[in-house]
């Protein structure tokens, strides 16, 4: 398992044309299960959560696909280019070409809405990719992450996007501050999850810390209630902050992958 020797993959045509890159662990065995993981805003597969879930597929023997979006780690675009429209296009494009046989699906705050979107259209769109899709884990989804960015922004920051298009928003992590720009806001409003509710068929499991100062858990209090059926499970952490990258909390998403991935079978 190298980090250091991305493959690539172009999405995309014309100047939509991008390369991204992607980190591909193949089952050991044919039809085995994958795990993919989608990352959050502004970062990338090389991370905390992104390495664990790579070392527990690699000790298990279910395959692993992490990528970078457009404008993220070592995947060609400029972040402030960036759209929900664009980085989910890069997910199903992705998971498309570089799986075959069940898929579960990991999010990570940005990354969770990316998921609940990419399963809600290949629902849509494309039946039998769909039913590859095995189950969801959501580590503090950021559903709707767009109008939950707004809500959040003081009025001098939204008087920022409208009149300039960008508004720098400081980052509590060290690594920012992140652009928001106008067309990610206008954008997002073309992938709202609701009113209506969503079922989506299979296992999804939320992790999420009490915490959390980025995505509030009452948020995903509003995401169960949305999620028809049977199916959603929540694990709060009661200690957790929003990334939840300490090793009990990368424990507690092993584990929870592993139920997943157990049940769709690891090959």
């Amino acid at each position: 398992m190298d980090d250091s020797a991305p493959q690539f993959m172009v999405v995309g045509s014309g100047p939509e044309r991008r390369r991204i890159a992607y980190l591909r662990q193949p089952p050991r065995q044919a039809g085995g299960a994958w795990v993919v993981f989608l990352g959050g805003f502004k970062s990338d597969m090389t991370g905390s959560k992104a390495g664990a879930l790579a070392r527990w597929a690699a000790e298990k023997g279910a395959g692993c696909l992490r990528l970078d979006y457009s404008g993220h780690g070592r995947s060609e675009g400029r972040f402030e280019d960036g759209t929900l429209t664009r980085w989910l296009e890069e997910a199903r494009a992705l998971v498309e070409a570089q799986t075959q046989g069940p898929v579960v699906l990991v999010g990570s705050s940005m990354g969770g809405h990316i998921a609940l979107l990419l399963l809600r259209q290949l629902m849509a769109e494309a039946p039998e990719e769909a039913q590859r899709i095995a189950g969801l884990v959501l580590i503090a989804p950021a559903w709707n992450m767009t109008e939950l960015m707004w809500a959040g922004l003081p009025a001098a920051a939204r008087r920022e996007i409208e009149e300039k298009g960008v508004y720098l928003r400081p980052s509590h992590y060290g690594d920012g501050p992140y652009p928001i720009t106008r067309t990610l806001i206008e954008d997002g409003r073309r992938h709202l999850l609701g009113p209506e509710p969503f079922d989506p068929g299979r296992p999804v499991r939320i992790l999420h810390g009490l915490q959390d100062p980025d995505v509030p858990w009452e948020h995903t209090l509003d995401l169960v209630a949305l999620l028809a059926g049977d199916w959603t499970r929540v694990s709060a952490v009661p200690d957790g902050e929003h990334r939840l990258s300490r090793p009990q909390d990368l424990e507690l998403l092993t584990e929870t992958v592993g139920e997943l991935v157990g049940a769709a079978g690891a090959g």
